[in-house]
């Protein structure tokens, strides 16, 4: 072999091996985080239900139901609503992964999965405004920011996974309509040719918007500049290593497979020890990821997006980048996720139940599903608040390996 096939071929070779071959879970995560920490360093975080939650706010008002729920118009713009932005950037950045790996498939589920997917999406609305985030914003992001509150949510969404997976275990026995699936949707061969250079183009159509946001004397699009980017990496890194948190809760007692579950303690064992150097040094307020909802809020809310994301198939993240993936079916559950997001979270404001306590004079936020908690007050310092988090952390690992190796917890 001549040294110019040799350079093709190695190129090639490593052309597949980061854009076509699945990136191990763990690669996936360790990079997730340090683009979460990235964010965190520029006074922002990671969230996707207040994204998810706006697209509801919208449609309630384009239907005429959001002057009844006292949901008032945004300030802002589907493009410069800081958690729109991201979610919308998320699924861009998948379907550029899925273009690029040729993965991208319209794919129609059964009509039963399309009625599991209404149903899961919103019970995921229901449990994300309870728990005042989805698996991101209710249980990543606070176990991030050391409050037992992702914890407590944490304990909900492994009890929901379980109640979920044993419903869809009667299902599978008991209900035959609607499971044939639908004839595939071919995409010509000539047209999947097209698609890396489509999803080039468009990683190249993000880093050109982001530099025109970035230099613009308008200060809220330099700001959202470095969403563009990060949230674009996220939705890539989701795809290329299929992380789904919704896996992690759902795998142990579904096939007793840990390694999501691994991974995602993997990347909060690197976070949470940065994070509190960036909240020691008054980088970012620790407070701005932590909800109002420990812990009522967040072991209810919890345990019902657990039954959620298991109906729908994926998590508020996960459904994101699958969609860029093309799956009908997440598409149907985002809808009804956040419509019933929007929906029961303004009801759940007009009732009292989620709005802020007017006599609370502290300094966190309190409400009738609980209040903002955290750690380094509770515990007193950083010393304890660090051991506890590693002793949950290791915790979780034992069981998750001993599961592994035994299949006692699985419930399929």
């Amino acid at each position: 072999m001549s040294s110019e096939k040799a350079w093709l071929a190695g190129f090639k070779a490593d052309y597949e091996k980061i854009f076509v071959e699945e990136w191990s879970p763990y690669t996936g995560a360790i990079l997730l985080v340090w683009v979460i920490i990235a964010l965190m360093v520029n006074g922002l975080f990671w969230g996707v239900f207040g994204g998810v939650r706006y697209w509801g706010d919208q449609f309630n008002h384009w239907i005429g139901l959001a002057p009844l729920l006292g949901i008032a118009p945004a300030d802002e713009g589907w493009l410069t609503h800081r958690m729109s932005l991201m979610n919308i950037m998320l699924l861009l950045g998948a379907f550029s992964a899925a273009l690029i790996s040729r993965q991208f498939q319209p794919n129609r589920p059964p009509k039963l999965e399309l009625i599991w997917a209404a149903i899961g999406g919103t019970l995921m609305g229901a449990g994300a405004s309870l728990a005042g985030g989805c698996t991101t914003g209710g249980f990543f992001n606070p176990v991030l920011h050391s409050s037992p509150a992702g914890w407590t949510m944490g304990l909900g969404l492994i009890l929901g996974a379980i109640a979920g997976l044993k419903f869809l275990l009667w299902t599978f026995e008991h209900i035959s309509w609607g499971t044939e699936p639908p004839p595939t949707l071919n995409i010509p061969e000539s047209v999947r040719r097209l698609f890396p250079w489509l999803g080039f183009a468009i990683v190249i159509g993000v880093l050109v918007w982001a530099a025109q946001w970035y230099a613009s004397p308008d200060t809220v699009l330099a700001t959202r500049a470095v969403i563009v980017i990060l949230g674009f990496a996220i939705g890539f890194i989701m795809h290329r290593a299929r992380l789904c948190f919704a896996r992690a809760f759902r795998e142990p007692f579904m096939t007793a497979e840990g390694d999501m579950t691994k991974a995602i303690l993997l990347a909060l064992a690197i976070g949470i020890p940065v994070a509190a150097f960036l909240f020691e040094k008054k980088v970012i307020d620790p407070y701005i990821a932590i909800p109002p909802t420990f812990w009522i809020g967040s072991l209810v809310g919890g345990i019902i997006f657990g039954v959620g994301m298991v109906l729908a198939g994926g998590c508020a993240s996960g459904s994101l980048w699958r969609m860029g993936e093309g799956h009908l079916k997440l598409w149907v559950a985002m809808f009804f996720f956040a419509w019933m997001g929007s929906t029961i979270g303004a009801i759940l404001k007009k009732i009292g139940l989620t709005a802020p306590d007017p006599d609370n004079v502290e300094n966190f936020e309190v409400t009738k599903l609980g209040y903002q908690a955290y750690w380094p007050d509770l515990l007193s310092g950083w010393g304890w608040t660090l051991i506890v988090g590693a002793l949950l952390l290791l915790l979780w690992y034992a069981f998750v390996r001993y599961n592994e190796s035994t299949e006692k917890f699985t419930v399929l």
